[in-house]
């Protein structure tokens, strides 16, 4: 089966650094210990509050740090802006409600599609992937499709916050969605909230070609440090993709 790749998502380094002021931590420490551990690229969200990753991240990232940067963006004509500017290796259009303390779902790629069609066209045409953060429904990956982004992110934050029938619910509609989405010609990654005990499902999707993972990282970087956590997680996503069962 395919190599799964790991996105590492460094905001919450930044979120610990701004609750205090200051430098530290440093999220791009975190990238480039990302990198040694074993991750495949680095994901930022630049929100447009600025609550965790700033504007001077970003320009370090793109300096420093060798790792695919997937940047992580409002569908707004700043973030759009700072993309075309940066040319990330990736964008990954995401919904964005100020008031929210994480993005709560996927983006409305369908109900949007003629407000997100010059935003993708403009970054494609400017060298940078685009991939959409939608919901595991057909309706979306559709959409996706027919904007031309070759990549979409399935949510997988109902999954790992359900319990018994209900995670196996939303586990099945991941899965479906991964089908549809390879079905159709589209590339396809999942992410938000997946931890050690949820990702095993997620990776051993045949489809699936990368994951992104950030917070319950940086949260386990605190017992074990950032190398460690990182190194189980590409293990067990390893394993799932062997078929090895724990």
């Amino acid at each position: 089966m395919t190599r799964l790749r790991l996105g590492v998502n460094i905001d919450h380094v930044a979120t610990i650094r701004n609750a205090r002021g200051g430098a530290f931590p440093d999220p791009v420490r975190a990238a480039s210990l990302a990198a040694a551990a074993g991750a495949d690229g680095i994901t930022a969200h630049l929100r447009e509050d600025r609550r965790h990753i700033s504007d001077d991240d970003i320009d370090r990232l793109v300096r420093e740090i060798d790792l695919p940067l997937n940047l992580e963006m409002a569908a707004t004509p700043e973030m759009l802006e700072i993309a075309l500017r940066h040319r990330p290796h990736a964008a990954c259009i995401v919904p964005e409600k100020r008031e929210e303390r994480t993005t709560e779902g996927g983006i409305d790629a369908a109900g949007l599609h003629d407000r997100l069609a010059p935003l993708v066209r403009a970054l494609r045409d400017n060298g940078t992937r685009v991939s959409l953060f939608v919901e595991a429904d057909r309706r979306h990956l559709d959409a996706a499709k027919s904007l031309g982004a070759p990549v979409v992110e399935l949510h997988t934050g109902a999954y790992c916050d359900s319990r018994g029938a209900d995670r196996q619910r939303h586990l099945a509609a991941i899965r479906e969605a991964a089908a549809y989405g390879t079905q159709i010609g589209l590339e396809v990654h999942a992410g938000h909230g997946l931890s050690y005990d949820t990702v095993a499902p997620i990776a051993a999707i045949a489809q699936m070609r990368e994951l992104n993972i950030g917070h319950f990282l940086i949260g386990e970087a605190i017992f074990v440090g950032l190398e460690a956590a990182i190194a189980r997680m590409r293990q067990l996503m390893d394993m799932a993709r062997d078929g090895v069962h724990q």
